[in-house]
């Protein structure tokens, strides 16, 4: 009886902490074809994880509420950095990188895996 009590309150535990997991977290098609991880908590890191690029970290993101993010972008074939933001629909996410105060503005739409 006890093991199955464990057993079943392990299995509670594990799915409610991915149920927690902030919807941006996990792992995106990147509008160019190749595969990116959003993962990391209140600071969201943004790493390449396939493609000429694989392993660069390319931004980090903070939560700025409903569903927004921002924070910097790195483009990977410059290694420049933008001022970056992100807004996530469903499993659709709106990435854009910006320099003189918005002026000027590039964005991607990527797709949750």
């Amino acid at each position: 009886m006890f093991r199955k009590t464990s057993l079943a309150l392990a299995a509670t535990l594990i799915m409610a902490g991915a149920a927690w997991a902030d919807p941006i977290e996990g792992n995106w098609k990147t509008q160019s074809g190749e595969t990116a991880t959003i993962g990391g908590g209140g600071s969201f890191s943004i790493t390449l994880k396939t493609g000429k690029y694989a392993g660069k970290t390319i931004g980090s993101l903070k939560a700025a509420g409903d569903n927004k993010y921002a924070g910097n972008i790195t483009d990977p074939a410059n290694d420049k950095t933008y001022s970056g933001k992100a807004t996530l629909t469903g499993t659709t996410l709106k990435m854009s990188g910006c320099v003189l105060g918005g002026l000027i503005c590039k964005s991607q739409t990527w797709h949750k895996l």
